[in-house]
């Protein structure tokens, strides 16, 4: 069968059409960049606003109890929301400027010197932290410990229900005997 000049034209045309419209259908279907959002934080330094602390503010002041302030408060707002100093009283032992920690008691008018496990002291090294409640920032304050110890340490508290003693810190990867030794005498169940 021999279709003849003519005909061999058309089913070059037909081909050569054929081409040109699969080629402009794969054109099109290539996709096309769109940009990505910008990406979220993952976390902040600052805490956020909602984020609350609990404190036991005793000793000599006006209205002792317990008191929920907003994340990020200093030892002067607590002071200030038990309604001040009482008459008489001293501030000299405690550092009004110090961030307040979650679960600590603050003892207002005592003299400076050995502190109850949990109770404001001057210096925030001193404190005692308790191992089930302390945050990762205020674990890093321990001797020996930086982000991913305490990283370490939270995520062994969260994955075994909490710490039964402190024995239980020389499960946690990254801490050694010598270590441990140094982080007993500063950490609580």
């Amino acid at each position: 069968m021999d279709p003849g000049k003519p005909g061999l034209r058309v089913l070059l045309a037909v081909g050569a059409l054929a081409v040109a419209v699969a080629g402009f259908f794969v054109w099109r279907s290539q996709p096309t960049p769109e940009p990505l959002p910008p990406p979220t934080p993952i976390s902040s330094s600052t805490p956020s606003p909602t984020a609350k602390v609990t404190v036991h503010v005793a000793g000599k002041i006006r209205k002792p109890g317990v008191y929920l302030l907003p994340a990020g408060a200093r030892v002067a707002d607590a002071v200030t929301v038990a309604g001040g100093v009482a008459r008489g009283a001293s501030t000299g032992s405690l550092n009004l400027a110090r961030r307040l920690i979650d679960g600590e008691q603050i003892v207002v008018g005592t003299p400076a010197g050995p502190a109850a496990p949990g109770s404001a002291v001057s210096d925030p090294a001193a404190t005692v932290l308790d191992l089930n409640s302390a945050t990762t920032e205020q674990l890093e304050q321990l001797p020996g410990v930086g982000e991913v110890l305490a990283a370490r340490i939270t995520e062994f508290r969260d994955s075994h229900g909490g710490f039964t003693s402190v024995e239980q810190l020389r499960e946690v990867s990254g801490i050694g005997p010598r270590k441990f030794d140094e982080i007993k005498p500063k950490v609580r169940v």
